[in-house]
């Protein structure tokens, strides 16, 4: 069976955290004609995400391959591989892994690995191909996208590390057996990582459809009663315990508000104050966005700022009131939807811990915020260096 209809009837949808289906992505490529690009998403700049580092260390090959027969599909000559610069011990593993690959003589097809500026947009699909075609390494907002004219003006299909294992995997034992796993809507397995008060923080595969609360199980079990989880990572949303016997799919999630997003799950105890996590995220994901529209110069930066102020007791009668607006005003106005993520993850803040807000807005933060080690490791809310 060709690649594209095995896509298609395995049902494979993208694991990077938009979740389109593979199949019409490849066939949009492939039907453009000429000689198209393929490009490995290997970036994987959300923080609290480890999936497709994981996935690199233990099946390169596996990826590869994924790319190999996805670029033979579309008519593609050149594959290129785009990891952040700040990961050199994986740069050099996969270096090795290309090298093995070239002595072997197995691919129709050159493989070219790229390390990319680590900025949270960076692993955007447009952030890359504007990289590839020597600009700097933020979302290119306007047409045309990259399956119509990508890198080097070609057609141009950008694909997520582990969703082209995926396809290796599908290649190899078909689509009826991909199928034997997940759901009928959501077929097959995915990557999560889960970390936070859990015994066993890591990298699980689970089928789609597992309930939330089966897979904190298999990370060891929550090390304290949980007050609530963070889905999808840090553009993502916070969820209470209450919904933890939801199913992990997209259909399950969305009536909630969530999606699994790039497969994170971060379990919150009630020991840790959900506002001063969101608000050291919000800070990060303020500092880190392209500067390239107003969402992010002046949108973005206002709601961390406010955040801030809220988490550390020092709200103004007009704070609460200014936050529902203004995250409710940073959606679908952005060149990218970076603004979009932020906005979500603050909205989610606001409701699942509806109760903190009202501590801190009339009587300063709780003792959570101030007196415990902070949960989640957010790297430093400093502007990228470079972006190329």
């Amino acid at each position: 069976m060709p690649l594209v209809e095995a896509a298609e009837a395995a049902g494979l949808t993208g694991r990077g955290g938009a979740g389109f289906p593979v199949a019409r992505k490849l066939r949009a490529v492939a039907e453009r004609g000429g000689r198209a690009v393929v490009v490995v998403n290997a970036m994987e700049s959300e923080p609290a995400s480890r999936k497709d580092q994981f996935l690199l260390a233990v099946a390169p090959h596996l990826v590869l391959d994924g790319a190999v027969l996805a670029a033979i599909a579309v008519g593609a000559d050149t594959v290129h591989v785009c990891l952040p610069r700040t990961r050199t011990a994986q740069y050099r593993q996969l270096s090795v892994s290309l090298s093995e690959r070239r002595r072997a003589r197995l691919d129709p097809v050159r493989l070219r690995l790229h390390a990319l500026p680590h900025a949270y947009v960076s692993s955007e699909s447009t952030s890359l191909v504007r990289w590839l075609n020597g600009g700097p390494a933020r979302p290119q907002g306007s047409p045309p996208r990259a399956h119509e004219r990508g890198v080097a003006r070609r057609p141009t299909l950008v694909s997520n590390a582990e969703t082209l294992a995926h396809l290796a995997l599908i290649a190899r034992h078909g689509p009826d057996w991909f199928r034997e796993t997940g759901t009928a809507h959501e077929p097959g397995t995915t990557l999560v990582t889960v970390s936070g008060a859990v015994a066993m923080p890591g990298v699980q595969e689970v089928a789609l459809g597992t309930p939330l609360a089966k897979i904190l199980t298999r990370a060891g079990g929550p090390t304290q009663p949980l007050r609530a989880v963070l889905l999808g990572g840090f553009a993502g949303t916070w969820l209470p315990s209450e919904h933890l016997d939801t199913p992990f799919t997209r259909r399950d999630l969305a009536p909630l508000g969530a999606a699994p997003g790039a497969g994170v799950l971060v379990g919150l105890p009630p020991s840790v104050c959900g506002l001063s996590e969101t608000a050291r995220i919000l800070a990060y994901l303020a500092a880190h966005g392209a500067r390239q529209c107003g969402p992010c110069r002046f949108g973005l930066p206002a709601v961390a700022d406010d955040f801030a102020a809220l988490a550390a007791g020092r709200a103004d009668p007009g704070l609460l009131p200014r936050l529902h607006r203004r995250t409710g005003l940073l959606p679908d106005r952005g060149a990218c939807r970076h603004p979009d993520g932020a906005a979500r993850l603050a909205a989610s803040a606001l409701s699942t811990f509806a109760d903190d807000v009202d501590h801190h807005l009339d009587h300063g933060s709780c003792p959570a915020a101030g007196h415990r080690p902070p949960l989640i490791p957010v790297p430093p809310a400093t502007p990228p260096e470079t972006w190329r």
